[in-house]
Parts: C-alpha cells; structure tokens; sequence
C-alpha cells in the first residue's frame, strides 16, 4: 500500500511503539509470572468487548454487559469476543476469512443475509485485499495492528459493523503475533479512554496525509499503554 510505505519510520513513531512494547511486555512479565488463567482472557475480552461497543454508539454498561442485558451493539460486540481467540489460526493463514467471520458475527440480524461478510463492492473488496497484504510488510506488531485497525475503520470496507470489525482485527494482529499470546491487553478501552483523540486521530488518517498517518501511529503509543493499563491483569 503506496500511502503507508516507511511510515513505520515517521518522526517519533518508532521510539513511541518501541517504548509501549517495552511497557507491555514488563506488565506481561512481571504480572504474568503468577499463573495466568482463562478467566483472566475472558474478562480481557469482555472488557474489550464492552469498550467497543460503547465506540460503536452503545449505551449499555459494563455491569449490564456481564449481566447479559446489553443492547443490541454490545452482544454484536460480545459474540465477536466469544469467538475471536478460536479465529486466530484463520487469521494466520486466511485473514480475509477471519475478517469475513467477524463481521458476519457483528453484524448478524442488522443487515440482510446476503450482505454478511461480503465487502459492499469491487472497490471495498480490493481494499480488503490490501489490509490482508499489511499483515505481511515486517512491520512491528504493534505498528501493524494500528494501520490494520485504521484501514478497516477508515475505508468501512463492509458498509456495517465496520467500527467492531476493525478493533476485532487489531486485536487479532496482537494475539497472532505472540506480542500478546493470552490476549491480556484491551486494546479498546485504550480507545475509550482517549475517545476524543481516537476519533479525530482516525480523521486525520483518513484525509490528513503522511501528517494525518504519523498523528495516528503516535495517538495509538498511547492508546496502546492505556490498553495495558486495562488489563485484568493489574487487578492481581
């Protein structure tokens, strides 16, 4: 994707991931040396589940979420998570089969049986395309699982659902690339947390240019420490 060459080394972006990488693995390391659990994965995605959601226009709480009386935005969220960690061999070997699943997940009873999983046209379907092509350029995870999450957003290769879709996949880049086996970081509370700076980060990635893709690379060294912070993990 000729727009997103070198971007990786744009002024700050390097050191920036570089220094949340060195953030998450320390958490991963020093929290993690008590035995991890399941439990601690599935509320992982729960909470990531919710923060997505809410991204998405939902109103539902956490504690009506884990009651399982969430709107309709939040069980769309809360059936990708439920099957999102079971796709991660998918994603490895068919990203565009993984992408498929989760939006027809996401968007299941809200758009018509013929649209699920399909891209809305030959258009949106080359840019799939591109977006699978970004898990191969060696790039740094975290770096990767940032563009991945603003293309799909950016381009709403889908038409619906595409907000869920995105912040499924960037969590699919981390788990598939071993910088977060267990799944423990919540990448999307990171993003709800810094909602403001998200929105308009993925507006100037969309139309500010190498400018508007630098802001967005270095917005998400943040968003990503706050995903850390999230964690289950730093209940323990």
């Amino acid at each position: 994707m000729e727009r997103l060459e070198g971007v990786e080394g744009l002024e700050g972006v390097g050191s920036g991931f570089a220094a949340t990488r060195d953030g998450i693995d320390t958490m991963l390391r020093d929290r993690g040396l008590r035995r991890t659990s399941p439990e601690l994965t599935a509320e992982s995605l729960l909470r990531g589940a919710h923060a997505s959601a809410v991204l998405a226009g939902s109103s539902s709480t956490i504690d009506e979420v884990r009651a399982g009386k969430a709107d309709a935005l939040a069980q769309a969220a809360l059936r990708v998570s439920v099957e999102l960690l079971g796709l991660v061999p998918v994603f490895a070997r068919t990203p565009l089969q993984a992408l498929a699943r989760v939006h027809a997940l996401a968007a299941a009873g809200s758009v018509p049986d013929d649209e699920v999983g399909r891209p809305r046209d030959a258009d949106s379907a080359f840019r799939l395309r591109e977006v699978a092509g970004l898990l191969d350029s060696g790039r740094p995870a975290l770096v990767t699982a940032a563009l991945v999450h603003a293309e799909l957003l950016t381009t709403a290769p889908f038409g619906s659902a595409d907000g869920l879709v995105a912040r499924a996949a960037e969590r699919l880049v981390l788990v598939s690339s071993g910088l977060d086996a267990k799944s423990l970081v919540v990448p999307e509370a990171g993003h709800l947390a810094l909602r403001r700076a998200y929105e308009s980060n993925l507006r100037g990635f969309a139309h500010g240019g190498r400018a508007g893709i630098r802001a967005w690379l270095v917005y998400c060294t943040e968003a990503y420490a706050a995903g850390a912070e999230a964690s289950p993990l730093r209940d323990r």
